[in-house]
C-alpha cells in the first residue's frame, strides 16, 4: 500500500510538471479545458494523479474549476496581471539579494552577455525573444539564492505571468529600452558588493516599473 502511494505521488508531480510546462508555453491557453481522461492518456496513467495535479495547480490560481464544466486554465484578468507582478516584485526582489554573494565573476558577465542580447533586439523588437531573455537574465541572478521556499515561489511568479499575459514588452515595447539600463544597474549593484537592501530594492522597484507601464498603457488606451 505504501509503495501504491509513493508511485502516485510520482505520477501527481509529473503530470504537475507536464501541465505548468505547457501552461507557460501557452499550449494550453487561458479558458483551454483540461480533460482528466486525454491528460492521463497522454501520461500513460490513470486519472488520479492527474487529479492532484490540477488540484495543485488550480491552488496556484493557474487553473479554475467550474461545476459541470470542469478544470480550465484559469482566464486573463488585469488585475490579477497587477497582483502577480507586485507579488512577483517582492520575492524576486528577496531572492535576488540573498543569491547576490553567491555569484560568481562569470555569473555576472552570463548575464550581462544576455543583456547585451537584448539590447541587440531594440532596433528590430521581437518581445517574445525578449522576453525569453528577460527571463533568462533574471534566472542567473537569482539561482543561487539559498531559500529554496522564496525560490519556489518566484517560480511560481513567473510561470502565473506566462499564464496571464505572453509578454508584457508586446504590449509596451518602450519599456524595453529602459529596462536594459535598469538591468546594467543591478549588475553593477551586484558587482560592487552593494548593500543586500538596496540590491533588492533595485530588483523589486525594476519588476515594478515594468508595471506601471503596463497600467500607464493600458489608462492612455480607455481614454
Amino acid at each position: 500500500m505504501a509503495e501504491e502511494a509513493v508511485k502516485t505521488a510520482s505520477k501527481s508531480e509529473l503530470a504537475y510538471e507536464w501541465l505548468r510546462e505547457r501552461i507557460a508555453r501557452h499550449e494550453y491557453g487561458p479558458g483551454y479545458r483540461l480533460v482528466l481522461a486525454e491528460i492521463a492518456g497522454a501520461l500513460d496513467m490513470s486519472v488520479v494523479p492527474v487529479r492532484e495535479a490540477i488540484r495543485r495547480l488550480e491552488a496556484e490560481r493557474l487553473v479554475t474549476f467550474e461545476r459541470n464544466v470542469g478544470a480550465r486554465v484559469a482566464m486573463v484578468d488585469q488585475n490579477e496581471y497587477v497582483h502577480a507582478m507586485q507579488t512577483l516584485g517582492v520575492v524576486e526582489g528577496v531572492a535576488t539579494a540573498l543569491s547576490a554573494p553567491g555569484l560568481t565573476e562569470e555569473d555576472i558577465a552570463k548575464a550581462r552577455r544576455v543583456n547585451e542580447r537584448m539590447i541587440t533586439l531594440l532596433d528590430h523588437f521581437d518581445a517574445h525573444e525578449f522576453t525569453a531573455l528577460n527571463q533568462q537574465f533574471h534566472s542567473l541572478l537569482f539561482a543561487c539564492c539559498p531559500n529554496p521556499q522564496i525560490l519556489d515561489l518566484v517560480h511560481q511568479g513567473w510561470t502565473r505571468l506566462s499564464g496571464l499575459r505572453d509578454s508584457t514588452f508586446a504590449f509596451v515595447p518602450d519599456r524595453a529600452h529602459r529596462s536594459v539600463e535598469e538591468h546594467e544597474e543591478i549588475l553593477r549593484l551586484i558587482s560592487e558588493k552593494a548593500d543586500p537592501l538596496d540590491i533588492e530594492f533595485a530588483a523589486r522597484n525594476h519588476r515594478w516599473a515594468t508595471m506601471q507601464a503596463f497600467l500607464d498603457a493600458r489608462d492612455r488606451a480607455n481614454r
